[in-house]
């Protein structure tokens, strides 16, 4: 397999040689850790453009003494490269180039536009690594937590494969090609392809390696995948669970040991089964259980251990389950049987710092301060999170949106405009699979986690076939949660294939009224509402007063949580301050429009925050 550099322009090409997606589960091997991980300063080169690029800087031979140091994970722009650029609506080559995606009948412009463009930057990255003694003699992959936008993989000078979808994870199997020293670890990442027209979400457009990189080893045995499906019965005093598993490896007369306990260690399920490479762990049991919500997020632990014929332990996995109904009876959003109210936010993943390359430390002190204001729902606006943070959400009863990533707002939206005349991923075939696999991957990744009550297609995308089919695969795959999608406003053709409810951005209270007095299809819900930008959060009592009126209006999720600005040193005034959009002399951008938080670029409270606090927390 030899790589393509015109990957970059075809959309139906965006994983080669990649490992299916699977849970987010973690274990450890034969005790020991499991995962490495290869965060660091690693060799750097930048290139304007692909023509521009080291084409065989792969190679062990390579001369790479003048290259520059990086630190991974991190934004390349902010490491001293290429040019900072924030923007919203419109793809960020409006007004400098002419392009249009492949499929939309313009093939001459869609050829060639990434792979040949004069400006499409390029990082080349480089690391060496032992394996470590445990290591050896197992298979040995590797995970790309987060990489925008498009990335080649080489080790030790042999192609691996190619990856899109910035925002989860992307891992490749190393074995063929490790060794137990001195491995050369190669990754080309490009800022553009046509995962471009799928990304076009309101933020800045940074690229690079953002997320962490871990080497993994799997035993003898390996747990491939995990689908834990906890059941709530009616009562809310009873559950039951089934587990899902597939494995790998040398499966004769390997037996998985599985244990179920409560917070004090009480045993609920436990048993044995023999191995094989796909089964299902079904008690058939009715037990007592506690259920799991934003008011008392109750965990059970499952022990899962592989062990060999010998009774040697080869793997131990601890997942977290939660058991919780999620449910719409007569028109209305159930948790649990109860009326579920939304006080939530839309969160960016940000660092006024380090951009979207943001630590474990930041998402617990955004987690602290939702439980302090009344905040019980995140929406992920508008890409999934790192794994950390569902963990989060699950231990303190944060209600989640998975959001899928995909907007492609500057397709059809254009300057409040709407033109959908091209768009992505619209009606097109050769944007299906790409789409799919977003989704797909969304599900695979988080399916586990308690948190998740619905799974959302993405943002402002319009809508089409490709949508509704998304649609159809959560809802055929998963039936156990909601499915969200805020288009049903823009397309009314679609409105019965893409929501399980109403959602809406926006939209004046007297709006809402109307929808919900009118005989409503569908419980009601905001996405995106009151607008958190400059003196703002005025009015919110009479989005409050609604709860009180319509039992199908759910409440909704406040744009957004935090500033997108980075922090600066000012060379005039000798201080940090904090810049926004526009303030790099970036173009085209909308400004100011990064600042919309009801916290600072810092995590500095607003004052519009105690507005929050306040009315969040009567409804809460």
């Amino acid at each position: 397999m030899k790589p393509d550099i015109t990957w970059l322009d075809n959309p139906e090409v965006f994983r080669v040689g990649q490992l299916p997606a699977h849970s987010d589960h973690s274990y450890t091997l034969e005790g020991k850790e499991a995962a490495l991980c290869l965060n660091g300063q690693w060799d750097f080169a930048y290139s304007r453009c692909a023509a521009e690029r080291p084409v065989e800087f792969y190679k062990e031979d390579f001369d790479r003494s003048q290259w520059d140091k990086i630190m991974v994970p991190g934004h390349i722009e902010l490491a001293g490269y290429d040019k900072v650029h924030y923007i919203n609506v419109m793809y960020p080559w409006e007004g400098m180039y002419y392009r249009r995606p492949a499929g939309f009948g313009e093939e001459k412009y869609a050829k060639g536009q990434f792979s040949e463009a004069d400006y499409n930057p390029v990082g080349s990255y480089v690391t060496k690594f032992d394996l470590p003694e445990h290591f050896e003699g197992k298979r040995v992959c590797i995970s790309f937590e987060g990489v925008e936008q498009a990335m080649y993989l080489w080790i030790n000078g042999q192609f691996v494969g190619y990856a899109e979808d910035s925002f989860t994870p992307s891992e490749f199997d190393l074995t063929p090609y490790i060794r137990k020293e001195g491995n050369l670890l190669a990754v080309e990442v490009h800022k553009r392809s046509t995962a471009a027209y799928l990304e076009d979400q309101d933020f800045f457009r940074f690229f690079g390696i953002f997320r962490d990189v871990k080497l993994y080893a799997k035993g003898d045995v390996h747990v491939e995948d995990l689908w834990v499906k906890p059941v709530l019965h009616e009562g809310n005093t009873s559950g039951s669970l089934t587990v899902e598993v597939k494995l790998s490896g040398d499966l004769e007369e390997a037996t998985l040991e599985y244990v179920l306990k409560d917070k004090d260690g009480t045993v609920k399920l436990s048993g044995v089964e023999k191995c094989r490479e796909a089964f299902t762990l079904a008690p058939g049991e009715t037990m007592e259980v506690i259920p799991w919500d934003n008011h008392n997020p109750y965990l059970y632990d499952l022990e899962l251990v592989l062990k060999n014929k010998e009774g040697k332990e080869l793997e131990c996995i601890h997942q977290s389950v939660g058991f919780r109904r999620m449910e719409i009876i007569n028109k209305v959003m159930l948790l649990n049987g109860q009326r579920l109210k939304i006080v939530g936010v839309n969160r960016h993943e940000w660092n006024c710092r380090t951009g979207r390359c943001i630590t474990l430390d930041d998402m617990k002190w955004d987690m602290e301060l939702f439980k302090e204001n009344n905040i019980n729902a995140v929406r992920t606006c508008h890409y999934p999170d790192q794994i950390a943070w569902y963990g989060l959400c699950d231990e303190n009863g944060i209600y989640c949106m998975s959001e899928t990533n995909l907007e492609s707002h500057g397709s059809w939206g254009k300057y409040a405009c709407l033109d959908a005349s091209w768009n992505v991923p619209g009606d097109f075939p050769q944007w299906k699979e790409v789409v799919l696999d977003r989704a797909r991957t969304n599900f695979e990744t988080f399916k586990n986690h308690p948190s998740v009550l619905f799974w959302s297609l993405g943002n402002e995308s319009y809508a089409g076939e490709n949508l509704a089919a998304m649609n159809a695969y959560f809802k055929e795959t998963d039936p156990s949660r909601l499915v969200h999608y805020e288009g049903v406003a823009v397309n009314r053709a679609y409105e019965d294939r893409i929501s399980d409810m109403e959602s809406r951005m926006y939209a004046e209270p007297w709006e809402i009224e109307e929808y919900l007095s009118n005989n409503p299809k569908k419980p009601y819900i905001l996405c995106e509402y009151m607008h958190d930008m400059g003196n703002s959060i005025g009015g919110m009592k009479s989005y409050m007063d609604l709860f009180d009126k319509y039992e199908m209006f759910q409440g909704g999720f406040i744009w957004d949580y935090i500033d997108q600005a980075i922090m600066v040193f000012d060379e005039i005034t000798g201080e940090e301050v904090l810049r926004y959009g526009g303030d790099f002399d970036d173009r085209p951008c909308d400004y100011e429009f990064s600042g919309n938080g009801i916290v600072f670029g810092d995590r500095t409270p607003k004052p519009a925050l105690q507005e929050v606090k306040y009315y969040y927390g009567l409804h809460k």
